[in-house]
């Protein structure tokens, strides 16, 4: 039986490509948005999900921080992509035929320098590869996209200029979501921990309770803060530290938490990208 991993995306996306990349064995499932991602894990229509959380240029992927402290799933890996983006237009146009460019707003903010050399007008489409779709679809040699070069594969359409992108660190981490908590063994090469955690509304909560982290020697590499129910005085923190909870760093630093907090979930425990390592 062939399993299945749900992206957000048309195929072509960066999504896609790094889901090619980690599984190339199972089946890509396109889908319109994140919530559709979701929900075809959490119904088993996917096996498995793979969902940007942040880039190094754009910063977090605001609806996934919301989405996954709510979620059942659990991250159970993660990947790090480095984003190359072409320009692709029809077969017949050529350089001198655009007049227009399109893509997601994130991709035209990351390819100025070639929208600005060539004097082209920005559109903005819904995502990348759709904006490639759409591109073959009108049969106009005056539109170009912006879009990785997977999608000129799949659309027939011809790269014009490649690795287009203003900056060549630009990278997205993606996490990788399954409906069952798995782990990754502890002793076994790096390996990151993600939790969420409420803090007390008391005096330098978030102070104490953090300051475990640091006496026991953990590095924390991600805090991300979130209002809880629209109030201003409740905060709920997306965490990630280096480490596996058995680690005794990792636990006493946990126990520490716990004394400053209302509510600590762990979302996953899972080995570590090499990308980091570089």
């Amino acid at each position: 039986m062939t399993r299945r991993i749900a992206y957000q995306g048309e195929p072509g996306a960066n999504s896609h490509l790094v889901c090619q990349q980690a599984y190339p064995d199972w089946e890509p499932l396109a889908c319109a948005s994140f919530e559709d991602a979701f929900a075809a894990v959490e119904t088993g229509e996917a096996d498995l999900a793979m969902i940007p959380i942040d880039n190094s240029i754009a910063g977090r992927v605001a609806d996934i921080h919301h989405f996954l402290p709510t979620s059942d799933l659990h991250i159970v890996g993660e990947r790090f992509l480095r984003i190359q983006f072409s320009l692709m237009a029809l077969p017949e146009a050529s350089i001198e035929s655009l007049r227009t460019v399109h893509s997601h707003v994130h991709a035209l903010g990351q390819c100025r320098g070639v929208i600005r050399e060539l004097g082209l007008t920005p559109v903005v489409a819904g995502d990348t590869a759709g904006a490639a779709r759409e591109v073959a679809e009108s049969g106009d040699p005056t539109q170009a996209a912006i879009a990785p070069p997977l999608a000129a594969e799949i659309y027939g359409l011809q790269v014009l200029r490649e690795e287009i992108e203003d900056e060549d660190h630009n990278t997205t981490r993606f996490v990788v979501l399954s409906r069952d908590f798995e782990q990754a063994p502890s002793g076994d090469g790096p390996v990151v921990t993600t939790f969420i955690f409420n803090v007390r509304n008391l005096p330098a909560a978030l102070y104490k309770a953090l300051g475990g982290f640091a006496t026991n020697g953990v590095n924390m590499t991600k805090l991300e803060s979130y209002m809880v129910g629209g109030h201003f005085t409740a905060t709920q923190f997306l965490a990630e530290v280096d480490g596996h909870p058995d680690d005794p760093g990792v636990r006493n630093a946990l126990e520490e938490l716990a004394f400053f907090t209302t509510e600590v979930k762990v979302l996953g425990v899972y080995p570590a990208d090499a990308f980091r390592s570089e």
